[in-house]
């Protein structure tokens, strides 16, 4: 519900109201069109808003609002092609002020010019997602998913980081790989607002906002506010979760006890496909908890109307043949101008669930079937910023199978932006100038004395002298590239380019041959610097193993740790040994779950007649 003041609530649930509408058109050039009630057409206008389908509750929902108003406006149709509509309801309250709140912004898709009118029809920025997106394979956190898709979009996102990682599932680290049925900016929010349990809508500021279902009702409805509405006998609500594993070719079934509700099917989320089942599991039930508050009585209803509701709102109807004690979530909503305000909020009936419903389930195209003369690219992109120093970074990951013996080659571009180091250096230079000779010197001024009648001129001559300068220049940065194939680093092969200050475009070759039938492969990519920084924007590392005969994604992981151990100094004496500082390291992956910074440190140890142990200290971190 659109934060309003209690004067507003109260008035629009008066008998009488005095109400008005206004708007304003803004053209591409940054014309600017006002008008008012007198300019709009009686019973013209309306704005459609939802968050479900026509028949359940959805998680991860995208849907589009939809405005329409015909005005008495001489404004030529040609020139409001891409143009934006806002619009914005006043209503008079009991001290006589008028308090006005928005109705949304629309971007107008059609407009037809009567005689005396101009009939517009107009969507919110959600269509701005419907835009195909090259995000084939990546990886990244909740907020950046958004953050990007927003920026491709040119959507603002109405959440900060901090607020995305207090939702459920919001700091987990989630994976995009290859055949993902990610063709859209739109279908990336969609999947990434189920994981966090969340409905997609454009607010009414136009920035993306991700709802969640409630149980705490905004208002009360009572029978003077409704002109008709009826109610089910029952109350929609979810006990169960099927999400469908595609690397296993399975459903995973997820309940609560007692398990009597209803189950929700999340399909094929391509962003919860890979990793360890435990994470998946705790993952999903997060998404379950999210979608258990629902406990919602499925109604709808024509009312007086409060422009100040939204989807996802939960209200209480109460009088007539309504339950007082039951609540309802509006899923769709019509706003009249000037007129009735349609409500309504879909469900099912729990108890038309059997165990045969809840084994329908999207397993469409889930064996990942190869063919042999198909040639097939998997493919990367980053999600996130790269900043690239002297220490190695990870700029590329990218992990496939081969489905037979065969051969691929992995290709990338990366378009960076470099920043040089500056150096205070010494130039020598040979500088040469005239200088007068002393004997033209000397005999022009014997002349001059004698009073000669001819004063010889100065002759000159030129000399040279050797010129120190200090100047300052920038360095031209080095990058190195490091490739590695599994657990193996290839050392006979890592690429040098020396880069100018700015922007730059590398450009990656490697071929891979020799692949066994049935094998699991993993490229890695890093890259350091020397004499500067580099910077990657989100988007800007593309790369890509193509060839016939592979697949993409991981298989399960063969329970090899592979640790390190360092020993730094070992010294020994009479009835004395001092072992300084053992250090063990290890840095593996489970899937796309990373232990790291292991460290197991012994600081002194001393022997002398009795052993002493001193600073023992373990440590380890699991992203």
């Amino acid at each position: 519900m659109y934060p309003v003041s209690e004067a507003f609530l109260q008035a629009v649930q008066e008998n009488t109201r005095r109400q008005k509408w206004s708007g304003r058109i803004t053209t591409v050039k940054g014309t600017k069109y006002e008008f008012t009630d007198k300019d709009i057409v009686k019973g013209s206008g309306y704005i459609t808003r939802q968050c479900c389908g026509s028949t359940e509750i959805e998680l991860g929902s995208v849907y589009a609002a939809e405005m329409g108003i015909t005005l008495f406006l001489d404004v030529d149709r040609y020139s409001l092609e891409d143009a934006t509509v806002e619009l914005f309801y006043s209503i008079r309250l009991a001290d006589g002020f008028w308090e006005t709140i928005p109705m949304g912004i629309y971007e107008i898709s059609e407009a037809n010019r009567n005689i005396k009118t101009l009939e517009i029809k107009a969507y919110d920025y959600m269509l701005r997602f419907e835009k195909s997106t090259a995000t084939d394979s990546s990886s990244g956190y909740p907020y950046e998913f958004l953050s990007y898709a927003c920026e491709k979009c040119k959507v603002e996102l109405a959440h900060t980081k901090e607020e995305i990682e207090a939702m459920p599932n919001g700091a987990e680290l989630l994976g995009i790989y290859p055949d993902g049925n990610i063709e859209t900016y739109r279908d990336l929010i969609f999947y990434v607002a189920q994981v966090l349990g969340r409905v997609c809508q454009i607010n009414r500021e136009g920035k993306l906002q991700l709802f969640s279902y409630g149980n705490e009702p905004v208002v009360e409805l009572e029978a003077k506010h409704r002109f008709s509405s009826s109610y089910s006998d029952f109350v929609t609500r979810y006990t169960a979760v099927y999400s469908t594993n595609e690397v296993d070719a399975k459903s995973e079934y997820y309940c609560l006890e007692p398990d009597d509700g209803l189950t929700m099917n999340l399909g094929i989320n391509p962003l919860l496909q890979y990793g360890l089942q435990n994470t998946r599991e705790a993952v999903i039930t997060n998404i379950l908890n999210a979608i258990a508050v629902v406990r919602y009585v499925p109604f709808d209803s024509s009312t007086i109307g409060n422009p100040a509701l939204d989807p996802m709102d939960v209200v209480r109807f109460s009088g007539g043949h309504a339950d007082k004690d039951a609540i309802s979530c509006i899923t769709s909503i019509t706003y009249k101008i000037h007129g009735k305000h349609s409500l309504k909020g879909v469900g099912k009936n729990p108890l038309l669930s059997s165990a045969k419903s809840k084994a329908d389930k999207n397993i469409i195209g889930l064996l990942n079937q190869v063919e042999t003369n198909k040639y097939v690219i998997c493919a990367y992109e980053n999600a996130s910023e790269l900043l690239v120093g002297s220490e190695p970074i990870r700029i590329i990951d990218v992990t496939f199978a081969s489905i037979e013996s065969t051969s691929v080659l992995f290709i990338g571009n990366v378009n960076c932006i470099v920043t040089a180091e500056e150096e205070s250096v010494s130039g020598e230079y040979t500088a040469s100038h005239q200088m007068p000779t002393v004997d033209s010197i000397i005999a022009k001024a014997v002349a001059e004395a004698k009073e000669a009648e001819e004063i010889p001129e100065i002759e000159y001559e030129t000399v040279e002298e050797d010129v120190t300068v200090p100047i300052t220049r920038k360095l031209d940065p080095v990058v190195t590239f490091l490739y590695r194939i599994d657990d193996t680093w290839i050392e006979d092969y890592q690429p040098k380019q020396k880069l100018h200050d700015g922007e730059n475009i590398l450009s990656l070759l490697y071929p891979i041959c020799g692949l066994g039938a049935n094998s699991a492969k993993r490229l890695e990519v890093y890259m350091t610097v020397e004499g500067g920084e580099i910077t990657i924007a989100p988007a800007n590392c593309k790369a890509a193993v193509a060839g016939s005969g592979i697949a993409s994604g991981y298989t399960e992981w063969d329970g090899k740790i592979v640790i390190e151990e360092y020993v730094g100094v070992i010294s020994m004496g009479s009835n004395k040994v001092t072992l300084r500082k053992i250090e063990e390291n290890a840095d593996f992956n489970l899937w796309n779950e990373t232990i790291y910074g292991f460290a197991d440190s012994v600081s002194l140890m001393k022997l002398n007649g009795s052993m002493k142990l001193v600073g023992l200290s373990d440590s380890v971190g699991i992203d």
